[in-house]
């Protein structure tokens, strides 16, 4: 199968606008979706509590909700967590309430629909101004991210490359943070920190991309710029395929088997490195090509006098 790859001439620039269009009509969704339906922040952005409570037999997730909306919690969100006993309760902040009178209110709340024991394991909160503060600097370690990147493909590469990697890299956290507003799974900073991990995945992926472009650049004396493009992506398409399915496997792992502590972490990877691997191709080399590069931009400047250093 490797050979088969390595071997492999896909006219990988002559389906660019196929590919634009899948973009376009995918990252429209996925900035409806952010706009109409919004993120579902978690109590790490929103500010209020999250109570882990241990219950001896697995509990009806419904009956809980309904027993603390009784009890006058409203909207809160009940969900197992790790196993089928554990349940973990995410409310909003109680107006005067300490950690530990909510924490005594919800277990005398929940305690009468239970014939066995339950027990709080933990109290966390967070105040709504942590919250903020938290959205501030996490969007700001985006922003950062994006400019230091920018920079540094602008010294590393010819100014037309950082481009096309900026635009992978927006097309990349769009596509992964509209998936998370269309099917309002919870946003907290666990999935931050996987959009920065996708940030540098996405990156690395690219790079390697535009250093076979540019070697080829240099290499090929004949050639179009798209037909040079399409020889450097089909010669790393082995090594990008393979280093993306083996992460997908270890991904999956930790989706399926890491408990729900985990799994918004791994869903956000896992969408990161499917668009990461498509964007490196159809949308970073794309957008080069149509920006116009050229062998000229890739030739190393000569120094004005260069010829006289030669002369004995």
């Amino acid at each position: 199968m490797r050979q088969i790859i390595q071997d492999s001439n896909i006219d990988f620039m002559g389906r660019k606008r196929l590919a634009w269009i899948v973009s376009g009509v995918l990252i429209t969704i996925a900035i409806l979706a952010i706009l109409i339906r919004g993120l579902n922040l978690g109590v790490d952005f929103t500010g209020g509590y999250t109570i882990q409570a241990a219950y001896e037999e697995a509990p009806d997730l419904n009956l809980v909700r309904s027993t603390l909306t009784e009890a006058g919690f409203e909207e809160a969100v009940v969900q197992n967590f790790g196993s089928s006993t554990e349940v973990l309760i995410r409310m909003a902040p109680q107006p005067g309430a300490s950690s530990v009178q909510v924490s005594n209110e919800v277990e005398a709340a929940l305690q009468p629909s239970s014939e066995k024991a339950i027990t709080m394991q933990r109290v966390e909160f967070v105040g709504p101004q942590v919250g903020e503060e938290l959205r501030e600097k996490g969007g700001m370690a985006i922003l950062l991210a994006l400019v230091g990147i920018i920079i540094y493909i602008w010294f590393r590469f010819e100014k037309k490359f950082s481009v096309g990697s900026v635009a992978a890299l927006v097309h990349d956290v769009i596509l992964t943070v509209g998936v998370f507003a269309l099917f309002q799974v919870e946003f907290d900073l666990t999935i931050l920190a996987a959009i920065l991990a996708v940030i540098g995945y996405s990156l690395n992926d690219t790079i390697v991309v535009f250093d076979r472009i540019r070697e080829n650049f240099r290499k090929m004396r004949s050639g179009t710029p798209a037909q040079v493009m399409n020889t450097s992506i089909n010669q790393t398409l082995s090594r990008t395929l393979i280093t993306s399915l083996t992460t997908l496997l270890v991904l999956l792992s930790l989706f399926i088997f890491g408990g729900k502590i985990i799994n918004g972490f791994a869903l956000a990877l896992i969408i990161g490195v499917i668009v990461g691997t498509y964007s490196s191709i159809f949308v970073a080399s794309t957008a080069v090509l149509a920006l116009g590069i050229s062998k000229e931009d890739l030739m190393p400047v000569e120094k004005e006098g260069a010829d006289l250093e030669t002369i004995p």
